[in-house]
């Protein structure tokens, strides 16, 4: 059973928390407001109406319920739940994953935004990469819904979120506190405590979770981990606050991906020779925390008007040392640090009201976003067994955002609603460099139509048609830029601060059948620039213009009321613009992903799931000559409650131990003891068959 009550209300009905279950999550939309106040629905998983509050196709939302028994290996691995996104590493769990999804190798987050309780999980301007998104904080037991959207097509998403966007809430209460301990190979060890007394007429939700691990590696990682979290809210759907704090500390160290040549049969005859789980540079490694303080409040009437707001405030930090290249330097090596110091100050503010231009309902929605990233400094720096040798570049950067929407929402007869939506962003980038050369101030702004059409239901079937732009900012070092940090001297070409995407998707939606929801999506996007940030050079190089488009296919089934079975399936094609001749293909974009769960939860105390993830082949250079080969895991699940106290579950990851790799690179790189850089596929494989067992104690 779901309890919507555990989550905030969109004050205009758009986000109405009816934690339905839908494909496999559940489509939300504008909706339109009524007299009728918005109040707490209890569900069950069984067959739930879709009609009259999606916008496309490809939104959902996914609740508490559907994340019971889902193997995670990683708290990325919850944002698989958005159909066709698939979450890998190619270094140290310490450090962000890797995301897939509509045709983009995502890199760490790129085109894809992500929040935690209304608090932004993506970084600009970040060491790393643009758009970092490290969401190792996170702590999957205390989810209470993922909302999920993908494309252009939303007023009230922007920077990152060409892709798609994803919203993970945390639970308000729980049903007890709880104790649960995990033990698995490789020395794994993890301990979470939670509770959620009430107080003050409100609840006090608190956790503290720690977690150790060396993995499979020939270099432990020795990944030591600390979260926790703090939420005092008090109120209900119709009016209340929430404040919450959440803190993350983490160390480890690194088996980044390595070249293939140097795992093959024959590799003696090379001077370096490791295996699958081996490592090149045994000094790489990384350490990062993420401290963050927010309010959330919320009020809405019968009438339809209302308001919702939410101020964050972060302190961020990494230090990353990594060596992709290994002795191209043969005397010093290629080993680098990135480090980003950054504290962060945020806002939002919606406000809705009813505006009909029909004597059908409608509804008028306006929101206002605030954004500034204080970086003292971001770094890069030569280092040689983790000690700094040389600094390549070292900046201050403040970065302001300022953002302002409009959508409003129309009913025009029993079966055509729209939505029309306008959104402008403004940023403002200040640069202080260590090469002054490169110091400078920029500024740039993008506005973005939207338009979402909706028709039907007939039968329970919606046909969904939506257009809209958006776009992804640039790393602002790459807005000011003159010369190659590197030398100092070889001009470097600026690259534009704000790149447009357009996007379009048609599809369909339906529970036409008991127990039974499908939909089905073809989309398209185009993007002015695929600007790409070389972390490791400290610049921004500017990539040619590019067009994706895919089909998208889901379903979701309740046989029966202890049985939930989803599946879907992601096919993408991506290809550079324009006349090239190093070939028109996008490398790292992945054709083909499909995934398949069950998750069961019986009455007479066993539950559990399982899940097949396909990860397709894809190109690794522009010609299409060297592609990666396809990744297929399956992970598995399986518990029992003894009593309403004591429970228990063991998970299987990699059941049947596929020798696959989460990642795969094609670049040139020179091993300590070769002559000359050699062209080779670097890949970072994926665990072997892996086994934890779980213990949870409620008080």
């Amino acid at each position: 059973m779901v309890n919507s009550a555990d989550s905030r209300k969109s004050v205009t009905g758009s986000l109405c928390a009816i934690a339905m279950l839908a494909l496999p999550g559940v489509a939300v939309g504008a909706g339109i407001p009524t007299a009728t106040p918005l109040e707490e629905i209890v569900v069950t998983a069984t067959r739930i109406g879709l009609v009259g509050e999606s916008r496309a196709a490809s939104e959902g939302i996914v609740p508490a319920i559907q994340l019971e028994g889902r193997p995670v290996l990683r708290p990325g691995e919850v944002l698989e739940v958005v159909p066709g996104l698939v979450v890998t590493q190619h270094s140290g769990d310490g450090k962000a994953n890797q995301y897939f999804l509509r045709g983009f190798n995502l890199d760490h987050g790129t085109d894809f935004s992500s929040s935690v309780d209304g608090v932004p999980v993506n970084m600009p301007t970040h060491a790393h990469g643009q758009g970092y998104a490290d969401i190792n904080f996170l702590i999957p037991e205390l989810v209470d819904e993922v909302r999920y959207r993908k494309g252009t097509y939303f007023a009230d998403e922007g920077n990152f979120s060409a892709a798609g966007a994803a919203d993970i809430l945390y639970r308000r209460r729980l049903d007890a506190p709880f104790a649960s301990v995990t033990v698995g190979e490789d020395d794994y060890y993890r301990a979470l405590l939670a509770g959620a007394p009430e107080l003050a007429g409100g609840v006090l939700l608190g956790a503290l979770d720690y977690s150790s691990a060396d993995g499979p590696w020939d270099l432990p990682q020795d990944f030591r981990k600390v979260n926790g979290l703090v939420k005092y809210s008090r109120g209900e759907a119709r009016r209340g606050f929430a404040v919450t704090a959440m803190g993350y500390d983490g160390r480890w160290d690194s088996t980044d991906q390595i070249p293939l040549r140097a795992t093959r049969a024959g590799c003696e005859q090379i001077p370096f020779c490791i295996s699958r789980f081996g490592y090149v540079d045994g000094t790489s490694g990384g350490e990062s925390h993420r401290y963050s303080l927010s309010l959330d409040a919320w009020s809405s009437h019968d009438d339809g008007r209302g308001w919702s707001a939410n101020v964050y405030a972060m302190d961020y930090h990494l230090q990353l040392i990594s060596n992709f290249t290994y002795a191209l330097d043969p005397v010093n090596g290629d080993q680098f640090e990135q480090y980003d110091d950054r504290r962060v100050l945020g806002g939002r503010l919606e406000y809705a009201w009813p505006v009909s231009l029909t004597s059908l309902p409608g509804a008028l929605r306006a929101g206002a976003e605030f954004r500034r990233d204080d970086i003292e400094p971001v770094g890069l720096f030569l280092t040689t067994q983790g000690e700094r040798r040389a600094t390549i570049r070292e900046d201050e950067v403040t970065q302001a955002s300022y953002s302002a929407y409009l959508a409003h929402d129309q009913r025009w007869s029993e079966w055509l609603r729209t939505e029309l939506g306008l959104r402008f962003d403004y940023f403002d980038f200040d640069v202080a460099s260590s090469v002054p050369a490169n110091s400078g101030n920029a500024s740039d702004s993008i506005a973005q139509p939207k338009l979402s059409v909706v028709l039907g239901p007939w039968a329970e079937t919606e046909v969904f048609l939506n257009y809209g732009r958006g776009f992804h900012s640039n790393d602002a070092r790459g807005t000011t830029i003159r010369v190659d940090p590197v030398d100092g001297v070889t001009p470097v070409q600026r690259v534009d601060p704000l790149v447009a995407a357009d996007g379009a998707e048609i599809g369909v939606r339906s529970a036409a059948w008991p127990g039974l929801q499908v939909y089905g999506a073809f989309w398209g996007l185009e993007i002015d620039s695929e600007l790409l940030f070389v972390g490791d050079g400290g610049i921004t190089e500017p990539n040619r213009a590019s067009r994706r488009y895919g089909i998208e296919l889901g379903a979701f089934w309740t046989p029966l009321d202890w049985l939930i079975v989803d599946a879907d399936y992601a096919w993408s094609h991506a290809r550079f613009r324009g006349n090239d001749p190093a070939g028109d293909h996008i490398p790292g974009a992945v054709e083909d992903v499909a995934s398949l769960g069950i998750a069961v939860n019986r009455n007479d105390g066993w539950f559990g799931g399982a899940r097949v993830r396909y990860l397709g082949e894809a190109p690794l250079i522009e010609d299409d000559s060297v592609r990666s080969d396809s990744t297929l895991l399956v992970n598995v699940e399986a518990g029992y409650r003894f009593n309403d106290r004591l429970s228990a579950f063991v998970t299987v990851f990699n059941l049947f131990d596929a020798e696959d790799n989460d990642i795969t690179y094609y670049y040139e790189s020179q091993l300590p003891g070769e002559a000359a850089p050699v062209e080779d596929i670097h890949f970072h494989p994926v665990e072997p068959r892996t086994l934890r067992a779980t213990v949870t104690v409620r008080f």
